[in-house]
């Protein structure tokens, strides 16, 4: 099995010949077949990917292959690609194909990126731990008796287990950094509107983000760099320029670090994840960057914010999956009323039906002024707060994750519980900044811990620079 290291090592050994892209797939394919109780993979697309690795050798041999020729990349299912199935990982779009692809599709295929499948997610993506896909829960390879985080579960388990190079995954409230935090993987979630969201299934329109999960900093850079930038088809597509980050993570500048004091001394949190953080924190000091204390009073309000106004947009976004368009068709219906609520029943998971009538609740008569009115404003205060330290600092730090990768079961009865793991997460998504979850040690459990790292609006070039710093 070849072992991949980096992206730049891999291109180095294509021009060197030492490995060729259809050797590659062949072997990807392959791994995935060993690992397939794993679960991260709900379908490979072997031929599609062998056609695009002889084309790929071709472009080598002529000297015109693109940044990412010989990339093995897996997408989420909830990213599109013209010709292959997509479904959220729900039965309600079970046999669906997509009859166009996403932009950021249309971006890795530009630079002769290897597609390779399409992976097992929570149900359109609202999960934290991936036990809510129709398709069967995700095994985390550090440990199988425990999640390995959600949604984007079997996009972190791909790049974890060496079934891909790097995937692309979604982020809502935390959906890439998470699991990156439980497998020990970096995941990006991008300023909101930084990477077209076109062909990208909507869970929560104003928070989503699609950004890469990959087993280093350096490789997130150029993948990110690859996938930013204005796209006609996305209005929420910002056309402020796209930095060279691949090439500004090795700066060696000195940056003014905060870290939140209500996250760092949480009653939640894990008091092996504290240490990690602060020595990091010790770490950075060491190396001559400032850190400091500040304080972030609304810690309590993110989660219930978050959970009010991502439901109330799902309720909306999921209204079209209706039984009568596209997917799944109850055969039990016996009129048009039937159709629907049978087809959405039927086709629906626990936790998507729960999320929508929690949504559909908050926009009521009568409810929308005391939850989702006051939700937009807890939104502004969070989001002022943020801005207002970021405008004082350059970066801010907090835990990925409360503690490690949990078991299976441990959380599911009580959806608060489970809801409460985001904590640390949904503030980049509800103030719309960047974020990146990188390694940062390894617990006594023998899983791995993660450190978030969030800056400014577009700002991703001196969060990814210290990421870079971490030591694991």
């Amino acid at each position: 099995m070849y072992s991949f290291s980096s992206i730049q090592q891999l291109q180095a050994d294509l021009k060197s010949k030492t490995i060729n892209c259809e050797a590659l797939v062949t072997l990807a394919i392959a791994e995935i077949k060993k690992k397939q109780h794993l679960n991260a993979f709900l379908e490979v697309f072997d031929s599609s990917a062998l056609e695009l690795a002889k084309k790929t050798d071709e472009k080598i041999a002529a000297g015109t292959a693109g940044k990412l020729a010989g990339v093995i990349i897996g997408l989420k299912d909830n990213i599109c690609y013209k010709g292959h199935k997509v479904s959220a990982s729900s039965k309600i779009l079970e046999g669906f194909e997509s009859l166009y692809s996403a932009t950021v599709v249309e971006k890795l295929l530009a630079e002769d990126a290897i597609i390779i499948g399409r992976l097992n997610c929570d149900e359109f993506a609202m999960g934290s731990s991936n036990e809510n896909s129709a398709f069967g829960k995700v095994l985390n390879p550090l440990n199988e008796k425990c999640v390995p985080g959600g949604s984007s579960g079997g996009a972190a388990v791909a790049v974890a287990a060496n079934l891909c190079h790097v995937t692309l995954g979604s982020d809502t409230g935390g959906s890439i950094r998470q699991p990156a935090s439980f497998t020990g993987t970096v995941g990006v979630k991008p300023t909101y509107g930084r990477v077209s969201r076109y062909g990208l299934i909507a869970y929560a329109s104003s928070f989503d983000q699609i950004g890469p999960i990959t087993k280093n900093v350096e490789d997130a850079a150029l993948v990110l760099e690859i996938i930013s930038g204005l796209d006609k088809h996305d209005n929420t597509s910002s056309s402020q320029k796209v930095d060279e980050y691949s090439k500004q993570i090795s700066s060696g500048k000195k940056y003014k670090i905060a870290y939140l004091k209500e996250c760092v001394e949480a009653e939640g949190l894990d008091p092996e994840v504290k240490t990690a953080i602060i020595t990091q924190l010790e770490n950075f000091k060491k190396a001559g960057h400032t850190v400091e204390a500040v304080s972030f009073p609304f810690l309590e309000y993110l989660v219930p914010t978050y959970y009010v106004l991502t439901t109330a947009e799902a309720s909306s976004n999921l209204s079209r999956f209706d039984g009568v368009h596209y997917g799944y068709r109850t055969p039990n219906a016996t009129d048009l009323e039937s159709t629907y609520k049978k087809s959405r029943s039927e086709g629906f998971g626990a936790e998507v039906k729960r999320r929508i009538m929690l949504g559909t609740f908050v926009l009521s008569a009568g409810y929308y002024d005391a939850y989702y009115s006051k939700g937009q404003k807890v939104r502004r205060l969070i989001h002022n707060k943020t801005n207002e330290i970021l405008s004082t600092f350059d970066l801010i730090i907090t835990p990925s994750t409360p503690g490690t990768a949990f078991e299976f079961g441990k959380n599911s009865a009580d959806p608060i519980k489970m809801y409460l793991e985001d904590i640390f997460t949904v503030q980049a998504n509800i103030a719309g900044v960047p974020a990146v979850s990188v390694p940062c040690g390894i617990h006594s459990n023998g899983l791995p811990m993660g450190i978030q790292i969030m800056a400014g609006y577009f700002q991703e070039s001196k969060m990814l620079d210290l990421a870079k710093q971490v030591i694991v």
